[in-house]
């Protein structure tokens, strides 16, 4: 494919949009970020990975976010700092190479750009909360805490900065279910669609 494009990939918590990204690279023999990211903005920040992971996507409201930030505004202006470290490290990414990127309101930072493909993976909560504890081996009340507490999260987030929710029809090219196919399927399934609009 001689077309540089970057493909957004957003999803629901156990829905396995982590490990269908990495797939797809693969497939593509493209790059994959997702936790790359976080580690590039906490070397840009001089910040501990943690810190940066943990004040990404926490809830405004969450008992940890305000434990570890208890001053209110200073929490709010950390989080915006590394949403905009996050954002130019995206934009600098999407510069250079084909690629894809997960999370972090990617589908938004990049929506400008003509050759960049969003992409929503969700489930139900059932196939969801088997996932959780087959494939990500949680215990069943460890499962029904992180499906919450990350959907809450990650949904809070991305309405702050990019002013709708993760999978809104109007900014969203491709839902799709990862339950009809799993991991291997719905990643050759994404591969070839891109590969029909890239070509």
């Amino acid at each position: 494919m001689s077309k540089k494009y970057v493909i957004t990939i957003t999803r629901q918590f156990g829905s396995l949009g982590r490990p269908i990204a990495k797939r797809l690279s693969e497939i593509l023999d493209i790059e994959y970020y997702d936790r790359d990211i976080v580690e590039k903005a906490a070397k840009i920040m001089n910040q501990p990975v943690s810190i940066i992971s943990n004040v990404e996507e926490k809830h405004k409201h969450s008992g940890f976010f305000n434990m570890l930030f208890p001053l209110g505004n200073e929490s709010h202006d950390m989080q915006d700092k590394v949403f905009n470290v996050q954002r130019d490290i995206i934009l600098n990414i999407a510069e250079k190479e084909s690629c894809i990127i997960v999370g972090r309101c990617s589908d938004y930072i990049l929506d400008t750009n003509v050759n960049r493909l969003n992409v929503f993976i969700f489930a139900s909560y059932e196939d969801r909360f088997k996932n959780c504890i087959e494939t990500l081996h949680m215990s069943p009340d460890e499962a029904k805490k992180m499906i919450r507490e990350v959907d809450k999260a990650r949904n809070a987030y991305h309405m702050k900065y990019a002013k709708y929710l993760p999978g809104d029809l109007n900014h969203t090219d491709v839902l799709i279910n990862s339950s009809l196919l799993g991991v291997e399927g719905t990643a050759q399934y994404l591969a070839d669609l891109i590969k029909l609009k890239y070509n």
